[in-house]
């Protein structure tokens, strides 16, 4: 008997059986402040999302500007994390990044091991996003943008948000509202398929090789 077979609840596992862990995939959810990351993270996880949000207060109204989000309360001070089971082989961690510039230390820590992100944007203040495009774009960490539609928000087309953010072409441009479960969810499938989409391409066993 092969005791490697063997889970830790004594049952043995035969050649072709599923794994017992699925892979895990990570991805971040960026964006400036107030941009909607933490509902978004909070509306798609199938568990009770974890937040590091915190009061805002008078100290931090000198390093937070609040134009445009005057009646934000809370702030996300570490990190958001939510968790999606795609299927059995497959579960999506989410990670949300701060928004404020004071922690944009986190971004490295938080980025290693994810295989992209979604940024998020306000139409109101667009140029909250600027920070996080540059970010992934010097790492080559592939993206989406995602125009989370707040009441009372101009809407915009696809190719404007995608000219004033100079962003690639092959860099999708979608419209969501994070409060809401099915288009968080479908946001997420859209980076999916970005990503399988601009999957690196395995060389064939041989390839190169001269005869």
């Amino acid at each position: 008997m092969d005791y490697d077979d063997i889970s830790d609840h004594g049952a043995r596992r035969r050649p072709g059986d599923a794994d017992p862990f699925p892979t895990a995939l990570k991805v971040l959810v960026a964006g400036g402040f107030g941009v909607g990351k933490t509902t978004l993270v909070g509306a798609v996880s199938e568990i009770a999302p974890l937040s590091t949000e915190e009061l805002l207060t008078a100290a931090g109204e000198a390093a937070d500007r609040l134009d445009g989000v005057e009646n934000k309360v809370e702030t996300t001070v570490a990190m958001d994390f939510g968790r999606i089971t795609l299927d059995a082989q497959h579960v999506l961690y989410l990670f949300g990044t701060p928004g404020q510039e004071r922690f944009w230390f986190m971004w490295d820590e938080l980025s290693a091991g994810a295989l992209g992100a979604v940024i998020l944007a306000d139409t109101r203040r667009l140029e909250e996003c600027f920070a996080a495009v540059d970010f992934f774009e010097q790492r080559g960490l592939a993206f989406i943008v995602a125009v989370n539609e707040f009441d009372g928000a101009h809407r915009y087309r696809a190719d404007e948000v995608r000219a004033a953010l100079d962003l690639d072409d092959a860099v999708p441009v979608v419209r969501c509202d994070a409060r809401i479960s099915s288009s968080g969810i479908q946001t997420l499938l859209t980076l999916v398929r970005h990503l399988i989409a601009h999957a690196p391409v395995a060389a064939a066993p041989g390839a190169g090789a001269r005869p």
